[in-house]
């Protein structure tokens, strides 16, 4: 017969089997010291190492002394505590095997009733929760980790929704944006869109990308901080969706790019802007004029492009030196700037030149009014060493689409009208025509055939006599350049400035130098009196810093003595670099070479300066003599600079004496010397040794 499920055999066998299945360890033990142990499944062995013969009644060791030192006291301690309030206890604690190894344990019991009052029974289980507890402290230390990263990354780092603003912020972000603490910024900032974004339509762009993709790249847009500065940051994120494909939330990543951006700009500043000026340079004027160019094609209104050049700055800059030449061009691009819209541009072609880019005009009447008020504003005075002066500009005007439809067309048919302003007289403006076309050839012509004048020999020198006014005895002579080119000759007016502006002036004048010194020495070697021969120096040659080398090598070469060559300088030397000026005049004086200063009276020069450099000569400015008889300021400026130069024990030579007028005046006030063509106009080197023959009297 089959075994009732109420027969004790069969139940026996049943508990046995289910305990015996259990993962963990049935027990019933006494609540005393030791934790006396009246009973313990099969599952005692695996869970502790030890039997169960091992542990009953404390046979071989105790159940207190397998519960780990460290945490004895804490069991004892809840167990007690659960037997005290009628509960369940549930406690997790180390216990140590067999075999030495520490594992955790669960354990769960409850007092029950005993009819033995001597003590308290407890009944539990406990099972070995070593694996969960180190996936749960691995889980907790990444959490550790993930939670530092957050806490302490550079970088800000958020979740957010479309509509309800910041879910979650770390530090870093707060601190970006300005905010005490990630909280504040949560809790201040709930419309991001308008918010957080300078442009609102950037929150619209990131969801759309969002929407688009799941995720934003490198995303750069301008914010708002909470103090109201305006920062960039650069977003990199991703949208997260639950199970059911439904959006949670966007998490990312923002960076500070501020001080990568501003250096960005620089850089495209500096690429496209001139670096003395500030103002756009040639890339980024051409870019504008094409612009400009298909803007009035468009619209059918008036581009004007003015090229402008300033009349004496190659003057200042090689007499002033190049500190001073920086600040005219510094001082021009502020007044040309004021004379224009905003819409308009001032650009910086290079050196002196500048191009002028006027928008949307309706007629040349403005565009005049503008180029008027642009010669005023340049000609404006200007302080320099303590000196006052007023520099003009030539200005030449073209207009798109009527005379060019190309930035290249336009600009050289501007650079034609500007040549053409400078023909007429410099300080005023001109627009394009045509023939100018002409004009610029020409220049670019007489350029090429310049650079080529010495190696063809074409340079020959004049020689204008120095008198001696009392006795009218010639004591020295001017030399004087001419150029005989294959086509004619070409008067020093007409290439003397190009030379001046393309810096041929340093060759020509070497040249000038060592043909005067040895055509003087020829004249002394053929038996003619010795007598000094004069020559001008460019400031251009002063500035290079080595003309008293330069002049020491010629002298040598020819064999003259230094005491026969006279360097003729400009007044406006003496404003340029005081110290080195002085220091190079120093020099050559000490060479014995003789220094005059010529056109005196019409340049810079202080009377400081007069009484300290190592000047021989005043050569008074043949302005003055030209208007003595018509002019009492000049007759008088005339008497003053005679006093001057005596009063410096310097000599005095006047020059343009055209007239017996002009003679006897000078003679009178106790000029020393004079040129002019009274007595003789610039001659060939044989017209010179005729008057060296038959004196200069009789050809007055």
């Amino acid at each position: 017969m089959p075994s009732h499920p109420t027969d004790p055999a069969l139940q026996a066998r049943l508990l046995g089997t289910l305990l015996s299945n259990l993962e963990g360890m049935v027990y019933r033990c006494r609540l005393d010291a030791h934790w006396t142990m009246e009973f313990v499944s099969e599952g005692c062995l695996k869970l502790t190492g030890y039997s169960e013969e091992d542990i009953l009644f404390n046979s071989h060791i105790s159940f207190d002394n397998i519960t780990h030192p460290d945490d004895r006291d804490l069991v004892r301690n809840a167990v007690l505590a659960a037997v005290k309030n009628n509960r369940r206890f549930d406690i997790e604690y180390r216990i140590i095997r067999a075999d030495g190894e520490v594992r955790w344990v669960w354990e769960r019991g409850t007092n029950i009733s005993h009819d033995n009052k001597a003590w308290d029974v407890l009944e539990g289980f406990i099972q070995d929760i070593t694996e969960r507890r180190e996936a749960d402290e691995a889980l907790r230390e990444a959490e550790r980790r993930y939670r530092s990263i957050f806490e302490n990354a550079i970088e800000g780092i958020y979740q957010s929704t479309p509509d309800n603003g910041y879910l979650a912020v770390n530090p870093a972000l707060a601190r970006m944006y300005g905010y005490s603490s990630p909280q504040d910024l949560i809790s201040t900032l709930k419309d991001i869109e308008h918010q957080v974004y300078v442009e609102p339509k950037r929150r619209i762009e990131f969801m759309q990308l969002m929407k688009k993709n799941g995720v934003v790249t490198n995303f750069e847009s301008r914010i708002y901080k909470r103090d109201g500065e305006i920062i960039w940051i650069s977003e990199n994120a991703r949208a997260v969706f639950s199970s059911a494909g439904e959006l949670v939330f966007y998490e990312g990543t923002v960076e500070a790019i501020t001080e990568r951006k501003l250096h960005e700009a620089e850089i495209q500043f500096q690429a496209t802007h001139d670096a003395l000026t500030g103002l756009p340079n040639r890339t980024l004027l051409y870019d504008r004029m094409q612009q400009a160019v298909l803007h009035s094609e468009r619209y059918s209104n008036i581009t004007a492009i003015a090229f402008l050049d300033l009349d004496q700055f190659k003057f200042i800059n090689d007499s002033l030196g190049h500190q001073v030449g920086d600040e005219l061009l510094k001082i021009t691009a502020q007044r040309l700037t004021s004379c224009l819209r905003e819409s308009d541009t001032v650009a910086r072609q290079g050196g002196d030149e500048f191009v002028l880019l006027l928008t949307s005009q309706t007629d040349e009447d403005s565009i005049t009014q503008t180029m008027q008020r642009v010669l005023h504003e340049v000609a404006q005075p200007w302080m320099a060493n303590d000196l006052e002066f007023r520099i003009t500009c030539s200005i030449g005007v073209t207009l798109c689409p009527d005379d060019g439809r190309d930035v290249e067309t336009l600009l050289k048919n501007a650079d034609s009208a500007m040549y053409k302003a400078k023909e007429l007289g410099r300080n005023n403006f001109q627009y394009f025509a045509a023939e100018m076309n002409d004009t610029v050839t020409d220049r670019l012509a007489l350029l090429n055939r310049l650079r080529q004048a010495i190696p063809k020999n074409e340079f020959i020198l004049h020689y204008q006599p120095k008198i001696h006014l009392a006795s009218g005895k010639i004591i020295g002579s001017e030399a004087l350049i001419r150029w005989n080119s294959d086509e004619g000759m070409v008067s020093p007016a007409a290439f003397i400035p190009l030379a001046e502006e393309t810096g041929l002036i340093i060759q020509i004048g070497e040249w000038v130098l060592r043909t005067a010194c040895r055509q003087n020495r020829t004249w002394q070697l053929a038996g003619h009196q010795p007598m000094p021969v004069s020559v001008n120096l460019s400031p251009r040659q002063l500035a290079r810093g080595d003309i008293v080398e330069l002049v020491e090598r010629i002298l040598a070469e020819t064999g003259m003595e230094a005491k026969y060559l006279e360097l003729e300088i400009t007044e406006s030397v003496m404003a340029t670099d005081v110290e080195k000026s002085f220091a190079l005049l120093t020099r050559l004086r000490a060479l014995g070479v003789k220094i005059s200063l010529d056109d005196f009276g019409t340049g810079y020069s202080s009377l400081s300066y007069l009484k300290r450099f190592p000047v021989d000569t005043l050569k008074i400015d043949q302005s003055f003599v030209r208007d003595i008889a018509t002019n009492p300021d000049s007759a008088a400026i005339i008497k003053a600079i005679i006093s001057l130069g005596h009063n410096l024990n310097l000599t005095v030579l006047a020059e343009g004496i055209e007239t017996e007028e002009h003679f006897q005046f000078l003679l009178k006030h106790g000029c020393n010397e004079g040129q002019g063509y009274l007595m003789s106009k610039p001659v060939t080197n044989h017209a010179f040794i005729k008057l060296l023959h038959e004196g200069i009297r009789q050809y007055s």
